[in-house]
């Protein structure tokens, strides 16, 4: 019988030298972009699990109460706590948790930081929606993936992880914001 599908979807919003985040670890003012926001909540509203990571889930609130998974080496591998399911990926492998959390198959949303979406680029998205900023640059900031930090873009990442630019759309072309699909392959 084969297992149901659990489809992952990236999220990211970058900077013209692949950063999502400032020196200071917050997103740059930059970067905030209505079009963007108002494309980016309606895909976490089609997801069916929100897998983020620790600092983002601090700095993001879960205002719409959605089933949010947060990723933490503090977590003792997958706990319900009051404010969301908390996951340790070095004590219990992602497809324990997939096939706990979603035994019908379904759609993940993740949207980072640097060590989700390099854990999930390992694991395999089914899809990767990456908007980029032109006109915004956050030197000595976190990139979105940890080959970024060695000359590679985040185009180049994608590419060579296999997946395809499928769908490209402005989706704010006054500000110079594009979204990019990449679909695996």
């Amino acid at each position: 019988m084969a297992s149901p599908l659990v489809e992952i979807h990236g999220y990211a919003i970058v900077t013209d030298d692949d950063r999502i985040a400032g020196p200071d670890g917050a997103t740059p003012l930059g970067l905030r972009n209505e079009a963007d926001w108002t494309y980016f909540q309606g895909e976490l509203d089609k997801a069916d699990l929100v897998a983020i990571g620790r600092l983002a889930h601090e700095a993001n609130p879960n205002l719409r109460q959605r089933r949010r998974l947060v990723l933490s080496r503090g977590a003792k591998g997958l706990e319900r706590r009051a404010d969301a399911l908390w996951w340790n990926p070095r004590e219990m492998p992602w497809a324990e948790v997939a096939s706990e959390l979603l035994p019908k198959g379904g759609r993940v949303a993740a949207p980072g930081g640097q060590g989700a979406f390099d854990m999930f680029l390992r694991i395999g998205y089914r899809a990767f929606h990456l908007t980029r900023h032109r006109g915004v640059a956050a030197p000595g900031g976190t990139a979105v993936f940890a080959a970024c930090d060695s000359g590679l873009t985040a185009e180049e990442v994608l590419s060579g992880a296999g997946l395809v630019a499928n769908v490209s759309v402005k989706l704010d072309a006054s500000a110079g914001v594009s979204l990019t699909i990449w679909r695996a392959s």
